[in-house]
């Protein structure tokens, strides 16, 4: 776990509203479908809207579900990613995901344990494993790590896997660096799923 700065005085640049123009409403519209609430994160993107634009396309890209590597798998790579990175407005984010996305409270529960619990396969293991790896800097995947990926997992399903740990890179920079004010509907979330093991919502709180 990193060391993490648990306040700012305000955020590096605040949200549009989401009223601001079409295009910022048909974004609001998409995002209140897959969270249940217009993320302030997407809204200081698009203060220049190419940016907001590009992302939403990538997250429809990466998130899009082709079989074996499900919605809430992604979603519970997300959250160990987000939380090897430090990122606590993106812990919340993932978590609430997962659940809206299926994942099973007990497996959220014990992600952490995923090593030990029963309820994790060797496959979602090398998952997680990997997510981890790839999400610490300096870079930690191995060819031991790599390995027991391709073990359980085909190409296109590795490029899935590496994707959804590649976008939350992005937002776990974005939003730290930007000090985004966490919602809270994912707050909540965080709260009651992750409070146990010490999250809080750090410096994403005004």
């Amino acid at each position: 776990m990193t060391n993490r700065i648990e306040n700012m005085k305000r955020p590096l640049v605040f949200p549009l509203d989401k009223n601001s123009s079409k295009k910022a409403e048909e974004m609001a519209n998409f995002y209140e479908e897959t969270l249940g609430f217009t993320p302030n994160s997407l809204f200081t993107m698009m203060h220049r809207p190419r940016i907001a634009e590009a992302f939403l396309e990538m997250n429809k890209a990466v998130m899009e579900n082709k079989g074996r590597v499900t919605s809430a798998l992604k979603r519970q790579l997300a959250y160990l990613s987000s939380m090897t990175a430090g990122c606590r407005y993106c812990e919340a984010h993932a978590i609430r995901a997962a659940v809206r996305y299926g994942s099973e409270e007990d497996k959220l529960q014990h992600i952490w344990e995923y090593k030990t619990y029963d309820a994790f396969s060797d496959a979602e293991r090398a998952v997680f494993d990997f997510a981890i790896a790839a999400s610490t800097i300096p870079n930690a995947v191995t060819d031991e790590i790599a390995e027991n990926l391709r073990k359980h997992w085909e190409d296109g399903e590795i490029v899935e896997i590496l994707g959804v740990t590649a976008l939350f890179g992005y937002l776990n920079r974005w939003n730290d660096s930007m000090g985004t004010k966490l919602e809270e509907p994912a707050a909540e979330d965080g709260n009651n799923l992750l409070g146990k093991s010490g999250w809080n919502r750090g410096k994403h709180q005004y």
